[in-house]
């Protein structure tokens, strides 16, 4: 093992400047959650005159612990930790404001949702889009790996993946959710639904190096669907203002505003196994 330390080297870190934990990182953004919707987590039972106490001991905490892990981020030169931690902080009331439009955006579009209890302990689309919001400011601020930690850690808990670079407008609601991918250069405008396994990604990675910084992700307008299984890649690729893309379409261009777009998949036969086409490839 010493030895290939020596022999592969790029996938080594020793002796450099130390990086934010993953544990760390993990428990931060579980008590940002902590934050944004205090009472919903385990362990909070918060009244009146108890929530300013334990608010104030919970920012203070977290203040010190994000100005450690996001330290380690920067670099030696340029701004503090300090003053973009403080900057995050201030961002956190404005950050509610646009979660309680996601929120009732599931209330309005799924008749499943009962209570705004259910929606937040139960749907993980709300806690993804939540640490995506938090973890974007912080992008915005020029805050490095951190950001990125956050939504792994968001992705690895409820199998939504969207880059914190990605913007995304108010009410927006992710059903389901699982197999979600949105990359970092995807602008979604407001009111969209989007369901399970869609992606949201780049028409290419070839020459990675050259495309680093471009806009290689769609542009969702408002009040769009997009139904399970679509893929819409590319950076010029526009779906318009209220536009329906239907399940499982591959999508590699433009869409006029107000149109549906749908596959039309090969038919389905059922047959005995007797009458299985001579050659078939399929096994049954």
């Amino acid at each position: 093992m010493i030895r290939s330390y020596a022999e592969l080297a790029a996938i080594n870190h020793l002796g450099g400047a130390q990086l934010p934990s993953k544990a760390a990182v993990a428990a931060i953004t579980e008590d940002l959650l902590h934050l944004l919707f205090p009472g919903f987590y385990d362990g909070d039972h918060l009244e009146g005159k108890e929530l300013g106490p334990a608010i104030t001991d919970l920012l203070g905490s977290l203040e010190k612990a994000l100005i450690r892990e996001i330290g380690k981020s920067l670099p030696k030169t340029g701004e503090s930790a300090e003053a973009k931690v403080l900057a995050f902080l201030h961002r956190l009331p404005a950050v509610r404001a646009i979660l309680k439009t996601d929120v009732e955006a599931v209330m309005t579009g799924d008749p499943a949702a009962r209570n705004v209890e259910e929606i937040l302990l139960a749907y993980p689309g709300v806690e993804a889009i939540a640490v995506q919001r938090m973890a974007h400011e912080l992008h915005l601020l020029g805050v490095p790996l951190f950001p990125r930690m956050m939504t792994e850690w968001a992705h690895s808990r409820t199998g939504i993946d969207i880059h914190p670079g990605a913007v995304i407008g108010p009410s927006f609601f992710i059903d389901h959710g699982t197999g979600i991918v949105i990359g970092e250069t995807t602008e979604i405008g407001k009111e969209v639904r989007i369901y399970h396994g869609v992606t949201l990604g780049a028409r290419s990675v070839t020459g990675a190096q050259s495309l680093r910084g471009r806009k290689r992700h769609p542009t969702i307008e408002d009040r769009v669907t997009i139904y399970p299984g679509a893929t819409i890649l590319g950076g010029e690729t526009v779906v318009g203002e209220g536009s329906t893309i239907g399940g499982g379409v591959f999508l590699a261009k433009s869409v006029p505003p107000h149109h549906l777009v749908f596959a039309e998949h090969a038919a389905l036969k059922i047959m005995p196994k007797s009458e299985r086409p001579q050659g078939s490839e399929y096994t049954i």
